[in-house]
């Protein structure tokens, strides 16, 4: 029985392995076959023409010239790969995800050793007292600074200087920056001592400790960068050790981020407990975690993972928290926090000193046992810890008596004492014979990720990759912005640089400015702020920053833009009151949705300025709302541009007379600006779109001054849209989409878009803004009068607008060329602010033979396979989609772009389904002490993109 279990789990690696051999060696070859194709990428880059389509009838096709540089191909001459020893899809087929009494460690097993194991080397103990300061949770980050944070760090300058053995750890530079803006230049005199003494460590260093599930590559590095840049300035110092003790999963990317920013070394926490119990057995612990894609070594980090259930004091000294709990010495009879295990920790004097050092011992020797070597780490801390001088002492004086007497001890062969994180690491990589950059094989080499997170039982935390969607949003709204306006401010400040007349434009205010809004990005990549995982009040203040540095960045872009269309530089003058550019939309509060503005024509032109913020030529559809339909737009050359007149609603089916919306294509350069012209002109050659509305009471025409409408029944034939690329079949009853033909290979494809509630178990432990516990599969979305139907038929677009009693759902078909008019634009607004205990899904069933296996990218960044298991639960079976997932089979791959982080899923074949929003109404008992029940009207936007796969199947 055992053996033949064994035997298979066997064969199934050798198969997978092969398979993996195979794909690499085609990538490998494909790559070297274009490489070739290459002299020498710096000095002649070699053009390569990719042809583009079909031609669209809106302008000509351009040949895209892309150079490709041969350093870019190194990876792929790189000959045998040294591929990883732990890949992660592995260890998750292979792991039975049982989970058995393992004793005092509940969710691993019990660990014994030989009391004459450290004979011949000592085991060195380092503990690490640190702090985790939430900047933002159950308070505000202002809140929690003045009531906590300011307190720690005032604290550790005093306490650090009583006794050099001691030693801290920080990592948010957000409140370290705060705290340093307020202290005198004695205390910053003390703390640079204390960093060069190596007393106190700084940490990671970004402006936070970021999610690594919703945040975007984008600003993981901005956040990476603000930390670092303040530190460079401020301290003088870099980080070198990477610490993440409570993002719920971990991120290959984020290791990728860390490496090459410099780092030797990382630390993660939060890993599922099964995974953590195979790992202890095998020791695989620390690893070196390499990327998927390295063929090489040159990604690979030392990377620690924490072995049991938390970073407090109870989880971190030894396998059995009832026994570390009584070293946590801020629970010292008296205090306000006891042990939940009911044995109180006792203070240390001469009496009980050898007693209670052997019983730390023993612990400590335990989790040495699930290493490879003989330095041991012990975290010392817990949330916002530190915060009275006398925690301090109780820490810091009973846990040095401790020392002190173990180490008078040589027949206990251990070194226990104070350190830093990077002081473990050195000690390790000395014991290991490691070089600072090297690696060796005394460590395994581990590829993959550690989504989605489970801390007990099944309760998997899939619930926050969507909690609060409309905030993960806003986030990538505010992201384009700071690009955009560092671009254009950048640019700007080159030009006003070169004459005496420019000075009028106001670089130093808006380089704040542009500070300040990196800072607020920053501080919302935390882990209790893009998660959805903070109070209501604290959510509040964290949309408030977001919103209150759109309007800033705006003013940044305007003024910025304003410079650098001016043909003559001299006659640019600033006006705070009157800017001489306005944006196209409007927010008005935190939480609104932005609105476009309305542009009021005249005989003379108004001035359209659209910015192209990437490196990319760009040909894309721009709409703008404007007074009358009698318009007329030239391009940049001025010439006439062809406009499609949509009409502006009022609701489903009012036409309102007040806006008129325009589409037209848009040519820009790279990181170019185009300057429209729009008048109104009576002889508009700007063609109309052309509606029918499907109501249940139809009154067949509906006469309207400008627009040709028509009414109807919702029926059984399908509504049918189309372009160049491809043929859209829509119900006549519910208004989604059904099928899809694909032009150039005159296929039919089944593309059935369906809504579906996801309900919240009768257990005790319910959904809450962390896990996701279903009552079972989704129902579906049923409604029992047909919906509202819009089709819009033009020249520039088409589409299909479908109005539900929670969300209004479109789909829009550009007539252009390329990407654009290849895929699907795709938007629900949704609002499920009446429901109780209720999810919201977007599901898509097609005909590709998925086979349980589909694809999620990581932060933007890197694409990670994923396989739909049986034998885990369904919330297990959802994964964090940044901004793209798909499925595929031999013929085509299915992609579903997203403009926001949410919970994406691949339950059934061919299927893939989306988390669009959750309303809770209880805690879910992870610490937060309350449900979502702040849901916003909220917009979620997607390409949906049906591609024809070329070669092999990877």
């Amino acid at each position: 029985g055992q053996l033949s279990i064994l035997q298979e789990k066997i064969d199934h690696l050798e198969r997978l392995l092969a398979e993996n051999n195979e794909i690499i060696s085609n990538i490998r070859d494909s790559v070297i076959n274009l490489s070739e194709s290459v002299k020498d990428g710096q000095k002649n880059p070699e053009a390569i023409n990719f042809s583009q389509g079909s031609v669209s009838e809106l302008f000509p096709s351009a040949s895209v010239l892309l150079a490709v540089d041969s350093e870019d191909c190194l990876f792929a001459s790189k000959h045998g790969s040294h591929s990883s020893g732990v890949q992660m899809l592995d260890v998750y087929d292979i792991l039975p995800f049982d989970n058995p009494d393992g004793g005092v460690w509940k969710q691993g097993f019990d660990i014994t050793y030989n009391e004459n194991e450290w004979d011949s080397e000592p085991l060195q103990v380092f503990v690490v007292p640190h702090s985790h300061n939430d900047p933002g949770w159950l308070k505000t980050f202002d809140d929690y600074f003045r009531d906590q944070t300011q307190h720690i760090l005032n604290n550790m300058v005093i306490k650090l200087q009583e006794d050099n053995r001691r030693k801290f750890i920080w990592s948010e530079i957000s409140y370290f920056s705060k705290w340093w803006d307020g202290i005198d230049s004695q205390k910053k005199d003390a703390v640079k001592r204390l960093i060069k003494d190596g007393q106190f460590e700084i940490v990671t260093g970004g402006w936070v400790m970021p999610d690594e599930a919703s945040a975007h590559y984008f600003s993981l590095i901005d956040q990476l960068i603000e930390g670092h840049q303040w530190l460079e300035k401020n301290l003088g110092v870099k980080p070198k050790s990477g610490w993440a003790v409570d993002p719920f999963g971990h991120s290959p990317t984020m290791a990728y981020l860390l490496k090459r920013t410099g780092f030797s070394n990382m630390l993660i926490q939060r890993v599922h407990y099964s995974v953590k119990k195979h790992f202890a057995t095998q020791k695989t612990l620390e690893f070196f975690w390499r990327q998927n894609w390295d063929l090489g070594s040159s990604t690979d980090i030392l990377c620690h993972m924490m072995p049991f259930y938390s970073y407090d004091v109870p989880h971190t000294c030894g396998p059995d928290p009832k026994i570390c709990c009584q070293f946590d010495f801020k629970r010292l009879p008296g205090g306000r926090v006891s042990c939940p295990w009911r044995v109180p920790p006792e203070a240390i004097h001469a009496g009980n000193v050898q007693h209670r050092a052997w019983i730390i011992l023993d612990q400590y020797r335990k989790k040495s046992k699930l290493f490879r070597t003989k330095v041991l780490l012990a975290p010392l801390g817990d949330d916002f810890r530190y915060v009275e001088s006398s925690e301090w002492d109780q820490q810091y004086q009973n846990y040095q008596k401790l020392f002190d007497y173990m180490n008078s001890r040589p027949e206990w062969h251990v070194k226990a004492q104070f350190g830093t994180l990077s002081d473990y690491f050195e000690a390790l990589r000395r014991e290991s014979n490691l070089g600072e950059k090297s690696s060796n094989s005394f460590f395994p080499v581990l590829s993959g990720d550690f989504f989605t997170y489970a801390d007990r039982d099944h309760h998997y935390w899939s619930g926050y990759f969507t909690s609060r969607p409309f905030y993960k949003r806003l986030d990538r709204v505010l992201e384009s912005y700071i690009r955009a306006a560092e671009i254009l401010y950048s640019l700007a400040l080159v030009q006003s640089s070169k004459s005496e007349k420019m000075s009028a434009f106001p670089s130093v205010d808006h380089y704040k400015l542009l500070t300040e809004a990196r800072r607020d990005l920053g501080l919302f990549q935390h882990h209790d702020a893009i998660t959805g995982t903070a109070k209501d009040w604290v959510v509040v203040d964290y949309g408030t920053r977001l919103f209150h540095s759109i309007m800033n960045l705006k003013k940044v872009i305007i003024d910025s833009a304003h410079i650098l269309i001016l043909k003559d530089k001299s006659a640019y003058n600033y006006n705070t009151a009157t800017p001489f550019l306005k944006m196209d939309d409007i927010q008005t509060s935190q939480d609104s949705l932005p609105r476009k503005t309305v542009i009021k024509l005249t005989l003379q032109p108004r001035y359209l300025l659209i910015y192209n913020p990437t490196e990319q030529e760009r040909f894309s559809v721009v709409s703008v709302n404007v007074n009358s339909p009698r318009v007329k737009l030239l391009s940049p050359l001025g010439k006439p541009v062809t406009v499609q007149i949509s009409a502006v609603w009022d609701g489903a089916t009012t036409v309102s007379h007040e806006a008129y919306q325009i589409s037209f294509v848009a040519h820009l350069p790279p990181l170019g600006i185009g300057v429209y012209q729009l008048l109104e002109d009576e002889s508009s050659e700007a063609v109309l779109a052309e509606y029918n509305i499907y109501v249940r009471n139809s009154r067949q025409e509906r006469p309207d001054r400008v627009f040709k409408i028509k009414e109807m029944q919702n029926s059984v034939d399908n509504i049918i849209l189309e372009n160049a690329y491809m043929k859209l079949w829509f119900s006549g009853m519910s208004g989604l989409l059904e099928k899809i033909n694909t032009k150039e290979d005159g296929k039919n494809h089944q593309m059935k878009v369906e809504f579906a509630w996801y309900g919240t178990t009768s257990n005790r432990d319910k959904s809450g803004a962390y896990l996701f516990l279903p009552d079972g599969d989704a129902k579906p979305y049923i409604f029992t009068d047909p919906p509202a139907i819009r089709v819009a038929h033009g020249k520039i677009f088409s589409e299909v607008v479908c109005f539900f009693h929670h969300m209004t759902h479109t789909m829009r078909l550009y007539k252009v060329q390329g990407l654009e008019g290849q895929s699907l634009e795709v938007s629900n607004i949704v609002d499920i602010r009446g429901e109780y205990n209720r999810e919201l899904a977007m599901r898509i069933s097609s005909d590709i033979n998925s086979q349980n296996r589909f694809y999620t990218d990581l932060n933007g960044y890197q694409i990670q396979p994923r396989m739909t298991m049986s034998k885990l639960p369904l919330q297990a079976n959802i994964y964090p989609m940044t901004t793209m997932a798909y499925i595929q089979d031999v013929g085509v791959r299915l992609t579903l772009h997203s403009a926001q982080s949410l919970g994406v899923a691949s339950l059934k074949n061919g299927q893939l389904e989306v988390i669009m929003d959750r309303r809770l109404m209880q805690d879910d008992n992870r610490g937060l002490g309350q449900g979502v029940q702040d849901n916003k009207i909220t917009a979620n936007v997607f390409r949906l993109l049906l591609e024809r796969r070329h070669g092999t199947d990877v």
